[in-house]
């Protein structure tokens, strides 16, 4: 009997290797590249520090995380507190918003308050514990 071999067949190529090379090549570019928009000039952030004391006097407007407002510690609503302000004609505004407010609240109260004529606006913040 006699047999024959089959022709010896080529080996397969395998592409395990060009899947590494594309893994490194994407590991590289994310490490490399910037993932964010840039400005289209520079644009130094603020550096947190302590700050001079503020001077005595003043009014202050509080903003509780549910949204209401005090001023000097008697609740009112935003209308009254710009109407008292106005008449008060305050030169200082001290602005104390608790940390759980949300943002949507607290820009619209700073820019009603920066309408205020004489009136410099201060917010109040406190530095993270270590």
């Amino acid at each position: 009997m006699k047999l024959s071999r089959s022709p010896p067949r080529a080996p397969a190529e395998t592409i395990v290797a060009l899947i590494d090379v594309v893994f490194f090549l994407l590991v590289f570019f994310m490490l490399v590249g910037r993932m964010d928009a840039t400005a289209p000039f520079d644009v130094v952030p603020p550096v947190a520090g302590m700050g001079a004391p503020l001077p005595k006097g003043g009014e202050t407007v509080a903003l509780s995380p549910d949204g209401r407002l005090a001023l000097n510690g008697t609740e009112m609503t935003r209308e009254a507190i710009l109407t008292e302000l106005a008449d008060r004609s305050a030169t200082i505004v001290r602005v104390q918003s608790d940390g759980a407010s949300p943002l949507g609240r607290l820009l619209p109260l700073l820019a009603a308050l920066e309408t205020l004529e004489g009136a410099s606006v201060v917010l109040i913040v406190t530095p993270e514990a270590p």
